[in-house]
C-alpha cells in the first residue's frame, strides 16, 4: 500500500532523476533470479544525494509515527536498507539494528546485529520489495527472538501479486513511498518513456517471470 499518490509521484520523480531506477524496455536487464526485466532499481544511490535521502528519511519517519506509532527500535534489512534505516532511526531518536539474510558462519554467528530485547516493538525498513521473500525472512528472524514487528515500510515496490500474497499470508503490514504504477505514470508524464514503452513495461509487470523482450 502506498502512503498516498502525491508521495508516490514525488518519490518516482526523485528516483528517476538520480537514476536509482532505470527503465530500458528495449535492452532489458537480467536479475539475479534469471528474470529478464525492463527496469532496474538500486535505491542505495539515494544515500549519495543529501536532499533526496533527507526527503526519504523524513517521509518514512513521519509515516511510521502516523501508522505504527513510535517503536522501540528501527530495523533495517541488510544490505540495501542499512543506510536509510539508520538515517530514519537517527531522525526519530531511536536505536537501530539490522538483519542479515542468514546468520554469520563465524564469530558470534549473529543474524541480527545491534542491541535489542525480547518484547520490544520494531518497525522494519526495506529499500525495495520484489517478491517480499528476503524482507519477510528478516521479519521471521526478528520474531524468532521474541521481537514484536509492528510492520514494514519500504521506498519502492514493483507491485507484484506474489508480494501482496506473501505479506498477507505472513500477516505483515507493508507501506511504501512509491510503487510501479505511480512510476510509470510519472515516467510517461515527463516523456521518460513513450506510450509504446508503457505497454511493454505494463506487460512485464503482469508476468515478470515469463516475460522477454519481443
Amino acid at each position: 500500500m502506498i502512503i498516498n499518490k502525491d508521495t508516490a509521484k514525488k518519490t518516482a520523480e526523485l528516483l528517476l532523476q538520480i537514476n536509482a531506477i532505470k527503465l530500458s524496455p528495449k535492452k532489458p536487464f537480467t536479475w539475479a533470479s534469471g528474470w529478464k526485466s525492463p527496469i532496474y532499481c538500486d535505491n542505495r544511490i539515494v544515500l549519495s544525494f543529501p536532499p533526496i535521502r533527507n526527503y526519504i528519511r523524513e517521509t518514512m519517519a513521519k509515516q511510521i509515527d502516523k501508522v505504527y506509532g513510535k517503536p522501540d527500535v528501527i530495523a533495517g534489512v541488510a544490505t540495501g536498507a542499512i543506510g536509510i534505516g539508520m538515517l530514519v532511526a537517527e531522525y526519530m531518536g531511536l536505536p537501530f539494528i539490522y538483519v542479515r539474510p542468514e546468520a554469520k558462519g563465524h564469530g558470534r554467528q549473529n543474524q541480527i546485529e545491534g542491541f535489542m530485547q525480547s518484547g520490544q516493538n520494531v518497525v522494519v525498513i526495506e529499500d525495495l520489495i520484489s517478491t517480499g521473500k528476503s524482507s519477510l525472512n528478516a521479519v521471521s528472524a526478528l520474531k524468532a527472538e521474541k521481537i514484536t514487528v509492528k510492520g514494514m515500510i519500504a521506498i519502492f515496490s514493483y507491485g507484484f501479486d506474489i508480494a501482496t500474497e506473501n505479506f498477507k499470508k505472513n500477516n505483515v503490514d507493508l507501506y511504501t513511498l512509491g510503487n510501479y504504477e505511480s512510476l510509470l505514470e510519472q515516467a510517461l508524464e515527463t516523456n521518460y518513456i513513450s506510450e509504446k514503452e508503457l505497454k511493454v513495461l505494463s506487460e512485464w509487470n503482469s508476468n515478470p517471470s515469463e516475460w522477454d523482450v519481443k
